[in-house]
């Protein structure tokens, strides 16, 4: 299996964080977890599956999955070979005019957001090249030639940056507060642009970090306190929504 990380040009790295070149010769299924960013997938080999409830939708070779508060799981064929480019907190805006939170919980076609023909000459170009190199080279083009001239909304910078130094525990009453703006302008504000409100993003924000401190030696009862739940309940509730299993069980398979 590979997944290589690639960095974007200077023009394009405050809107994408990095792109993923992913190949893997075996059918796979698998789990992925709340992420508190967009990412946009172009196939060039094989076929990616969701399956929800024994369901199964087979997946556009280009496509585009919004934030989410549940995991998604996913079925590859063999020999896939995907490129993904995983956006900043506020990268999505500065590519279309559709709102992010528009995408929340769903998986799309690209064709939804972007102009058919522009996403299939990059499609069409993608089957063709013949290094990741070149695969990244095509896919850079196509963002440089969607990106539009707006500045960042500098309100909604900050408040995602405090909700990361909380690591997700900050009170939305006290962000608002932080900030000097009520909660709904707010929350309008910041659903447009991140793709989902404050206080659902800080929730993935503390879930990720749970995440990374199940890595740790510290005990379940140590990360529930550390990580503001109010009590074991709903450190537990909470942490099976986004992952469909219990902490305990989680750390096991670790």
């Amino acid at each position: 299996m590979k997944f290589d990380k690639h960095f974007p040009t200077k023009r394009l790295k405050p809107y994408i964080k990095y792109f993923v070149v992913s190949e893997n010769e075996s059918e796979n299924e698998y789990k992925v977890y709340p992420s508190s960013r967009l990412v946009i997938g172009f196939q060039y080999k094989g076929q990616l599956t969701t399956i929800k409830n024994n369901t199964f939708n087979k997946l556009t070779s280009a496509g585009i999955t919004g934030i989410s508060d549940s995991y998604k799981i996913f079925k590859s064929s063999e020999n896939i070979g995907t490129v993904l480019v995983y956006f900043t907190e506020i990268g999505f805006t500065h590519f279309t005019s559709h709102p992010a939170n528009e995408l929340f919980n769903l998986s799309l076609s690209l064709e939804n957001i972007f102009e058919k023909n522009a996403v299939r000459e990059v499609e069409e170009k993608l089957a063709y090249a013949t290094s990741d190199k070149q695969r990244i080279k095509i896919v850079e083009h196509f963002f440089l030639s969607q990106l539009k001239d707006i500045q960042a909304d500098k309100l909604i910078v900050e408040a995602i940056k405090i909700i990361y130094q909380s690591k997700g525990t900050v009170r939305i009453k006290e962000l608002n507060e932080k900030l000097f703006i009520s909660q709904s302008p707010l929350e309008k504000r910041f659903r447009k642009v991140v793709g989902t409100t404050p206080k659902k993003f800080a929730s993935i924000v503390r879930f990720n970090t749970v995440l990374d401190n199940l890595n740790e030696t510290k005990s379940l009862t140590e990360i529930c306190y550390e990580n503001n739940f109010f009590d074991q309940a709903h450190f537990i509730k909470d942490f099976k929504q986004f992952t469909g299993n219990t902490p305990e069980n989680f750390k096991r398979f670790l």
